[in-house]
């Protein structure tokens, strides 16, 4: 029998977690609203402690753990948002964790890692992917005979990011017609298509992939979860190659919609964010907002949500991003903005 969440599991989780996440805002957009004739909504879990929603999910994994698993310690593997909620967890519950993260993630989320999990974690650079730090970490993981915390295709884990759906329902006070939700491996689509197929069937989610990245829109037109050959990593918190295995069945069944989003119109929706909202989130935590424009005329005066899935931005790359240069020359490039000499220089 497929594994699906039960929405009573789900509500353990957001018991079990309650101590180290927030229950974040749900704020009404107005510019959003004006622009698309809709009551858009944004659920801000850019405003968790570790500026991403992935500490539900990993505080829900990990305190899961016996005893001898605590003692032997935990592996992870992430692009820069689960890590740090592993570090945060692991600093709360005393054990010892290993994390391997991509040699090009952001310098700051690197920090942020550090800052979280204190002496109590230890960071690996591996390779230029996801995957690459991923097949680094489970061959550590056995040989050294610890537990891996996968950051979306273990049951705890998308029951934990499923209790950003129970806020939700306590939060709104109509129907929600439409919820957005970026996609990388899939595990708070995952989370999210369970609370609300048990609690507001009528509600669609749509899950939002990069141009560069439609791993889970690929597995599902294929109808076989499918590792892509390559992806373009500037979308670095929904860069993934393959999706979960659960995560893969469970969206496949659940999700309205998979749509994919180019990178330019990302840095578009970035900058709007910043200039007009006063709101700083990082490339995934913008591509819920970067679709609205695809459902223009179908969410028109619908109850609509996107979530903010996260913050953790670096305004200047990683300088070991290979043949990368800076965040904002990125942003420029995608949305082919002329650049003025003295601006290329520096």
């Amino acid at each position: 029998m497929e594994y699906f969440p039960r929405v009573e599991d789900i509500q353990q989780a957001a018991l079990t977690i309650r101590q180290v996440s927030e229950v974040t805002p749900l704020t009404p957009s107005i510019r959003l609203s004006k622009l698309f004739g809709a009551n858009v909504y944004l659920k801000r879990e850019d405003l968790q402690r570790v500026r991403s929603y992935k500490i539900r999910g990993a505080y829900n994994k990990i305190n899961s753990l016996k005893q001898e698993e605590r003692r032997h310690g935990v592996v992870c593997a992430s692009a820069g948002n689960h890590a740090q909620g592993v570090a945060f967890a692991c600093r709360h519950l005393k054990i010892k964790a290993t994390i391997y993260m991509p040699s090009v993630t952001p310098r700051q989320k690197v920090e942020q890692t550090r800052m979280f999990g204190e002496e109590w974690a230890s960071i690996v650079p591996e390779g230029d992917t996801f995957d690459d730090s991923f097949n680094a970490a489970m061959k550590y993981c056995v040989a050294e005979n610890k537990t891996f915390i996968h950051p979306f295709d273990d049951p705890k884990v998308i029951e934990g990011q499923g209790t950003v759906g129970l806020e939700l329902l306590e939060q709104s006070k109509e129907p929600i017609d439409y919820i957005f939700v970026a996609i990388g491996g899939g595990g708070l689509a995952s989370g999210l298509s369970a609370v609300f197929k048990s609690l507001s069937p009528n509600t669609k989610i749509i899950g939002v992939e990069p141009f560069g990245a439609p791993s889970m829109k690929t597995s599902i037109e294929k109808n076989k979860n499918t590792e892509l050959p390559h992806i373009d990593k500037f979308i670095d918190g929904a860069a993934v190659k393959k999706v979960g295995d659960l995560t893969f069945a469970i969206c496949k069944e659940h999700l309205h919609d998979v749509l994919t989003v180019h990178e330019g119109k990302v840095c578009q929706s970035i900058l709007d964010l910043y200039n007009r909202d006063a709101i700083v989130v990082e490339p995934a935590g913008a591509l819920s907002i970067a679709a609205l424009d695809v459902y223009a005329e179908k969410i028109k005066g619908k109850n609509v949500v996107c979530i903010v899935s996260g913050s953790n931005n670096d305004i200047t790359v990683n300088g070991r991003n290979k043949g990368a240069g800076p965040f904002i020359w990125k942003i420029k490039t995608l949305l082919y903005c002329p650049v003025s000499p003295a601006t290329r220089s520096a």
